[in-house]
Parts: C-alpha cells; sequence; structure tokens
C-alpha cells in the first residue's frame, strides 16, 4: 500500500450533512481516514477551517442546480 487516498465515491442522497441532515455535496478527507460530510450551507461556512485541516476535499456543489431561471414568466 503506498498511502495514496483511494478514488472519492460520489456523494448520493443518502450522504447527509453532519451538522443539519441536509443531502451532503461536501466530503471533507481527514488525517486517520475520518471524513465529514456538509451540505452546501455548512461547506461555505466552514470552508476556512476545513482547508486548513482536510487532506482532501470532494466538492459536489456544482450539481446544485438554481430554479430561478426556470421559473421565468412568459
Amino acid at each position: 500500500m503506498t498511502g495514496a487516498l483511494a478514488p472519492a465515491k460520489p456523494l448520493t442522497a443518502v450522504d447527509v450533512c453532519d451538522r443539519c441532515g441536509a443531502r451532503a455535496y461536501v466530503r471533507a478527507l481527514l488525517p486517520g481516514s475520518a471524513e465529514l460530510l456538509f451540505c452546501a450551507h455548512h461547506a461555505r461556512q466552514h470552508a476556512e477551517a476545513l482547508a486548513k485541516v482536510a487532506v482532501e476535499i470532494q466538492d459536489e456543489t456544482k450539481l446544485l442546480v438554481s430554479t430561478k431561471k426556470s421559473q421565468v414568466s412568459d
């Protein structure tokens, strides 16, 4: 074993934020194989602290889509 990180698996609807229970879109891998999961809101709120301690951050917030564009009235 080389100590390299395993490829990150995609987050799914069963992965929930450790702070509020909403769907997780960010996984922060910590030293020692621990991980934290966050919704987009809490990931933004804790981004600075996570960047200092995380070995890797998997950010899937790009999967969120704005509904404002689809709510344009004719």
